[in-house]
Parts: C-alpha cells; structure tokens; sequence
C-alpha cells in the first residue's frame, strides 16, 4: 500500500463558507437574512477568509517536518556553481606603454558581473593566430610550377618534397577549429604579435616604422605575456587512475612555445644551406591544462629588444618556407608584423584549438561581498547566522568577529564536530591539555547560512561580539553567457576593451527543495560513497554544472582491454555517459572534455582508493534502414510513412525524447538502446508494424555504415547504433545502393619510394 501523505484540511474558502451558512439555520432559526450585505453574513465570510490562511499554513507542516529532517541528516541543497570564462583584454587606443591590471576586476555582460582570477600585464599589441593548411586539391601543373621555381631552393641538397598551403586566420566565429597535427602541413600554430592599427607612423617610411617598432619593443622586454587558448572541446576519455598511483596531469608540458632565434643584425648568411629558421624556447608557465580546457599560459619575454625582432635580409621566394612563419598576402598588415610566437604540439598531444589570442585572463562569474554585518554573537550554542546574499560560492567566506576591542578571524570547516571546544580535554592523568579552541564555522552555501559550535566542539561567538562576513555570491546557470557577451569593464582605462571569444561554461543553478528531498533516502544509502553500482548513478546524477541524460555503469570492465566484456578487468569501473543535450549532434549526444571533467572532479573524492574510473561516451555505430510498407485504409500514406521513420528513429535513439512512443517499447529501453544489444532487421520489422496505419511491412532492409547488407548488427563494449539515413515507402523498399547514393571512389594509395623532406612552401592565389 502507498504511502500518500495526506493534508490536514483541504477545504477551500468557498467550502467553509458553505458549511458556515449550513449551520445558521440549526443553531439560530431565526436568522433568515443570508444576503452579502448582512453585516453576520460579512462577519462569516472574514471568519472563512483567515480560516483558509490558516489551514494553508497547517497544511505547510509536514512540508517543514521533511526540511528538518533535510537538516538533521546535514545533506543540504546542492549550491549553484559559478560559470568560469576566458576574456580578452585589448589596448586599442589607449598609451603605447604596458599597463597592469590587478586581480579580481571586475567585468560585465550586461547585468552579469565576473571578475578576474589573476593580474596581468596587457601589452600594447594586437595579435592573429594562423595555421599553415594543406591545399585541399593541387592541380599538377601548378605544382610543377612551383617545384621549378624552388628548384634552387637549399642550394645542392637532396630533393625535397614541396607542400603547398595557404595562410588561415584562426577564426573561433566558425566553430570549426583546427587539428595541429592533420589540418597543418608543419603541426604549428603561428600568433603574429602586431602593431596596433591606430600606431601607423605620420610617415610611412621604413625608418619611421623601424622606430615604431623598436619603441614598442621597449614596452616588451622582460614583460609576461598571457596567451590565452581555446581547445577544440570534443568528446575525449577521461581516467581517473587509483589513488596514489602517480598520473600526471595531462596535456601540461605538451605544447612548446617558440621565438625566433635571429642571428647578429637579424641577417642570414649567404650559403643557401645555412639560410634556415632557428627558433628558441621561452619560458611558459601552464595555468591550465590548454589541452583540455581554455585556458592561459604565461610566456616571459626576454630582456633584449633585439631578440624581439625578424629577419632582415630574407629573399623575394622565402617568406613563408620551410620554418619561415607563413606569408601574409595583406602587405599593410605583414608591415605591422613585431615577430612571431610559433606554438608546436609534442607528438604525444593530441592538440585543437578553437582560438587563441593575447592579454588574456579566466574569469570567474561571482560577485564579492565585504563587510556585510551580520546579527550579533548571542554566546549561545549552535548559533545560525544568515547571508543576504544566497547561492554562496563554496570556500569564498571569511568572517570577522570584534569583541571587546579584539579582532578574531574565523574560518570555514566541513565539520563541526572534528574542531576542538571552549574547555581544554583531560588526559588520562586528568591533565588538562591546552588547545586553542577552534574559531570555525559551518556554511550552507545554498542558503546562505553560518552555524557555529556549541562550545564542545567549535567556539561559540561571543554575546555581544560584531560579526562581519565578507563572502562571494554567483548567479548559477545565467552566468553561462554568450561569445562576445562580456564587453564593459567599469574600472577598465580609457581606450582599453574586453571580449569572451567563446561562451562561458560550467553555471548551473542550485538544487531544488524537491529534488533534495529526493535524494535524502538515496544519500542514506550510499553515504556519498561509490561503492555499488547504483552508488555511482545516483552520486553521478548530482553533479554540479552538467545536465545527465544517461549513464551506463560498467563494473569491471575496461574499453581498452580485451575481451571488452564486463568483470574482466578487476578494479576497474567504467561510466558511459550521454549529455542531455548536444546542439552539435542532437540525435547523437556526445560529452565534451568540460563535462567530463566536471564529472571528473565531483567523482574523485568519493571514489574507493583502489577504484580506477574511466569516463566516456558512446561509440556510435552507423545504421542504414529501408522499409516497405502497406497502409490501411483510412489513413494518409504521407502520415504513416512519418510515423514509421519516427517510430524506429526513437526506437534506435540512445537517448528517449519521445516518452509517448518508448511507453510501448519493450522492458529495459526505458533509457535508449541498450548496450551489447545487437541491431536486427526482425525487430525493426516489428517494431515498424506496430505503428498505427501499418498493415504489414512488405521488407525491411539493414546495411551497416559502410552500405554493407547484413540480418544482424552485433555492438559491442560502449558501441551503440546511430540512424545514418532511413527511407519509408509504400510497396517495395527502396534499394540500399539508391538510399546510399553513389559510393565515392576510394582514394588511391601513392606510389612508394624514397622519403623525402617536406617544405611546405605558400600558395598565392591568382587574381584578376
């Protein structure tokens, strides 16, 4: 039998009334005015009117009863997450001198206020990142051309093998990205530290942009450059090994960061084979790890102007070869070049980037709060202070306490009952030992609420004492601004400007009281602890800042391992995970880094010591379906064709979106295709005449994503089946080979032979 919670009272205003008036005639006869306008019948309606407040607020009981015990289990709210963004800063007209911003200044996007996790130098430059690509199609004739034209090149040594590119702007507008090390003909990515465009000389001689240059080289010697990148956040897998077992950060000390390295005078030697680019390291500091996530690295730069400069005497057909940075085809803008930071990925790093940019910072979406007074210290145990202010940012708050001319600093504990009293333990001999008693407070960052000890365990503030909590608050999910959204900075200079490339992430708002409650017999169960495979649903499914649409528990099993089958890899847990949302590929979610290192970090500190965690997506698996279909009549053939490609497309989804059509789904596809359950053309034929309209189905068709014909289907380990296309006619099927289309020609392999040196060598296109 359920348990349904009944109300106290449910009766309405109307209802009282009613009962009211029903009883006028058996205790007062003679009482027959009933109209609105009799004073006793006014009286009885402001009688139902505070009636009704009343058993509103009894009706509250329980509802608090369920709050308390929240409470007394110590399992609050879940607190809303700040959103985190990286911002650019840029001089664009103000002094030609570089100019310090502090820590944590304050920017906008609008109402949104975020402010900046560290100070930096802004340097009195522009900057463009670009990437040397591959030509897509080479006409031979044009690549003969070219080779004869750099026949000479290197004088008399070995033939080399000429790569023609051409010169690309990073551009993170077309959320495209680039991959270093398959869309680059070096594996570079080369940033052009630039004048300003309001610098341009009043003559434009090459003296007068020669001192140009060397001024603003001043501002830069032995200066810090912050580089800020923007990796290409695709789904990738993330381990979390056993505790203690020594794993590294990944992605920090992959990148090398590159100046180069000029001769005296910045002039080449004559001999052909010595006229090469050198480029030296600098000193980078990761704040980061730029692989994974946006990022800032902190590049020292060195303390001579002349080692800030390019080369001098570089022929006509040089620019843009070999190690040469490429060759822009915008002479004004090659005319504003300073020199080049060339960024090159290790060949362990996997490295692709949205964006990258100079001056840059990560902000954090909070606001700071100082000095906010708080009520007094009453001296009695188990003190609560309440915050303005909600959503508090967890480890933001610092309190104050004055007390008789004294000041006390408290801190911030995640229990009570490990700080130590007022009154001083006795040993075994029954001596007091001395200890300071602990001046800690607990935070309830949802609610914004301060508990303090009872004097046993925790100091209790003192009656009288002046409490002053200084604290940072966020906004949860609406910090989560777009690209380009903050740009106004009210303690910026003049002349100076900010931008977010790409959209802040990681805002979410805090748990609801429902959803908390849902989790109070859940928490009871695992003690946030991952130990049971449900363990690591639930604790995953209140993950801060994410939104979960499927997870998949594995234990035992290991996808790079083989046999992949689960309780072959001991140890070992792996979660399969599905965002609730994929704007990239909506049928086919994927998690991007963030949202699994998000995982990552609300997962590791409630892991088994000997638990090795690895996360990661779905590996989709390419599925072409044909069906041929008669219709009853009565029903629209244009209608039932739809509702057959719906059908089966929520039928094979990993992901319900449909609950109306998976209610008739078989038991265990509640969630989406089940794992290691192999694709049939018997069950979509099944599946497909259990729609509405269907007579029968003539034929079904199954073909893999290749177009290969097969009955079944088999997946395997994280594999799950995705609909490339699906054709739905009446009569026969339409044949897979029309439903593919035309194959496109493999591409033919190149002939053998010797190795040969790749120059990539820049492309100018024709113009008229």
């Amino acid at each position: 039998m359920p348990l349904n919670i009944p109300s106290i009272d449910n009766r309405s205003y109307r209802q009282l009334l009613d009962e009211a008036l029903a009883r006028i005639p058996v205790h007062t006869p003679e009482w027959t005015n009933f109209n609105e306008s009799d004073p006793g019948i006014t009286l009885i309606e402001v009688f139902a009117f505070m009636a009704e407040s009343l058993l509103y607020r009894a009706n509250q009981i329980p509802e608090r009863n369920r709050a308390k015990f929240l409470k007394l289990l110590g399992v609050p709210l879940a607190p809303a997450s700040p959103a985190r963004a990286l911002v650019a800063f840029a001089n664009d007209s103000g002094p030609t001198e570089t100019v310090s911003l502090p820590a944590e200044l304050e920017l906008r996007a609008g109402t949104v206020p975020f402010l900046t996790d560290r100070a930096l130098d802004v340097l009195p430059l522009e900057a463009r990142a670009y990437i040397k690509r591959e030509l897509a199609t080479e006409d031979q004739q044009v690549k003969d051309y070219y080779r004869l034209l750099y026949a000479s090149y290197h004088g008399d040594e070995a033939p080399t093998d000429l790569k023609l590119y051409e010169t690309t702007l990073l551009d993170a507008s077309g959320r495209q990205g680039v991959d270093l090390n398959v869309d680059t003909v070096d594996g570079s990515l080369w940033i052009a530290l630039l004048l300003r465009a309001a610098d341009k000389p009043a003559g434009n001689g090459l003296e007068d942009w020669a001192q140009l240059r060397d001024r603003v080289r001043e501002q830069l010697t032995a200066k810090t450059l912050n580089l800020g990148l923007v990796p290409l956040l695709d789904g990738q897998t993330r381990r979390l090994g056993p505790v203690g077992s020594g794993a590294v950060e990944m992605g920090v000390g992959l990148l090398s960061f590159e100046l180069p390295s000029l001769p005296p005078d910045g002039r080449l030697p004559d001999d052909p084979a010595r006229r090469v680019a050198a480029w030296k390291p600098l000193v980078a500091r990761e704040l980061q790890d730029v692989l994974a996530a946006p990022g800032v690295v902190e590049l020292s730069l060195p303390a001579s102007i002349e080692e800030l400069g390019l080369w001098t005497n570089l022929d006509p057909l040089e620019p843009g070869v070999g190690d040469f940075p490429p060759d822009l085809d915008d002479t004004g803008l090659a005319q504003r070049v300073l020199t080049w930071i060339r960024v090159r990925p290790s060949s362990a790093a996997q490295a692709r980037f949205l964006w990258a940019g100079i001056n840059a910072s990560m902000a954090t979406q909070r606001v700071r709060v100082f000095n906010e007074r708080l009520e007094p210290g009453s001296g009695t145990p188990d003190q609560v202070r309440k915050l303005v202010r909600g959503s508090v940012v967890p480890g933001s708050v610092s309190l104050l306490a004055i007390h008789q001319g004294s000041r006390e600093t408290w801190k911030e504990t995640d229990d009570l009952l490990a700080a130590s009293g007022e009154i001083g333990r006795r040993d075994a001999t029954g001596t007091e030992a001395e200890s300071a008693a602990s001046a800690v407070f607990v935070l309830d960052a949802e609610a914004g609420e301060l508990r303090f000890g009872d004097g046993l365990r925790g100091k209790r503030p003192p009656a009288g004492a002046e409490l002053y909590a200084s604290y940072d608050a966020c906004e949860g999910a609406a910090g989560n601004v777009a690209a380009r959204a903050i740009k106004v900075g009210p303690e910026l200079p003049p002349g100076f400007s900010v931008s977010n490339p790409v959209p802040a992430w990681l805002g979410a708002d805090g748990e609801t009281v429902s959803a908390g409650e849902r989790q109070v017999a859940r928490y009871v169960q695992h003690r946030d602890r991952l130990v049971s495979t449900a363990d690591f649903e639930l604790i995953a499914r209140r993950c801060p800042g994410i939104e979960l649409g499927r997870i998949e528990v594995l234990p035992a099993f290991h996808p790079d391992l083989s046999p992949n089958e689960p309780g072959d890899a001991p140890g070992a847990v792996t979660l399969m995970v599905i965002p609730a949302r994929d704007p990239k590929q909506p049928d086919a979610p994927q998690p991007d880094r963030l949202f699994l290192d998000a995982l990552c970090r609300h997962l590791d500190s409630r892991r088994l010591v000997t638990t090795e965690l690895i996360l990661r997506g779905p590996v989709y698996r390419g599925v072409w379906v044909s069906v041929g279909i008669e219709v009853m009549g009565g029903y629209a053939p244009a209608e039932v064709r739809e509702a057959v490609k719906q059908r089966l497309a929520e039928y094979l989804a990993p992901l319900r979106r449909r609950p109306d059509l998976a209610a008739g789904f078989e038991p265990g596809m509640q969630d989406g295709w089940p794992l290691r359950r192999p694709v049939t053309q018997r069950q979509l034929m099944a599946e497909a005449s259990r729609t509405p309209g269907v007579l029968q189905v003539n034929d079904l068709l199954l073909a893999r994503e290749d177009g290969v014909a097969v009955a079944e289907l088999r997946m395997r380990a994280l594999e799950l089946p995705r609909l490339a296309g699906i054709s739905v006619l009446v009569g026969e099927p339409l044949s897979l080979v029309a439903l593919l289309g035309t194959a496109a020609a493999a591409p033919a392999g190149e002939a053998g032979g010797i190795t040969r040196p790749v120059v990539p060598v820049p492309f100018i296109p024709e113009e008229c």
